[in-house]
């Protein structure tokens, strides 16, 4: 199941997924074409880094971001012993097989307000259509929901990809891909976490 723009929402809950382990999982192209590709081959820029990360937002108000910029690694709610949403990893080139995975416990969907996926352009020129990046979202029941970053908008560092909401009991899924100039902290103005930011490093 691929959103698109004509397209860009689904039901979890409807469809028996909202349950289990959600991985979302972030591949991209970093490497240039071979030679011989011929001129209408893709070239994707060797050095560029993606890295997957997300807001967050659970019922009791905590609001933060996962992400591997400043070890951020985890998040839970106040009262819930472990992680609710963590990152497995930082792939800095997108040779890995694997990509990188963000999970998210759904056993705790009743303490998740909203998660906003993004993939950050953290090194390399900023070449999202090169990058050919795409997010797949495998629930532990029912069918995975992929999200292509194939819109070529270049220039921004940083894309929101999905938003995962719930409410009234409905958990959905809601394609974005908006490309943001600037960095986290534009992310976050432009859909209203209020969060303060500070600089930070791998």
């Amino acid at each position: 199941m691929t959103l698109t723009k004509a397209a860009p929402a689904v039901s979890l809950t409807k469809q028996g997924s909202a349950t289990g382990l959600l991985r979302v999982n972030l591949n991209w192209n970093a490497r240039p074409a071979g030679p011989g590709g011929g001129l209408f081959s893709r070239i994707a820029p060797a050095s560029i880094d993606l890295d997957l990360g997300c807001l967050f937002e659970f019922t009791d108000g905590t609001r933060g971001v996962v992400q591997a910029l400043g070890n951020a690694f985890t998040a839970r709610p106040a009262g819930v012993r472990e992680p609710v949403i963590w990152l497995d990893g930082d792939d800095r080139s997108g040779s890995s097989a694997a990509g990188e995975n963000l999970f998210v416990n759904l056993a705790y969907a009743n303490e998740i307000r909203r998660i906003l996926a993004f993939a950050l352009i953290y090194e390399g020129v900023a070449n999202w259509a090169g990058a050919d990046g795409v997010v797949t979202l495998h629930p532990a029941i029912g069918p995975q929901v992929e999200v292509r970053l194939d819109e070529t908008r270049n220039g921004a560092r940083i894309c929101a990809i999905a938003m995962l909401e719930s409410r009234n009991g409905d958990l959905s899924v809601r394609r974005e891909v908006n490309y943001i100039d600037g960095s986290q902290s534009h992310l976050d103005r432009h859909y209203g976490w209020g969060m303060n930011w500070t600089p930070g490093r791998k």
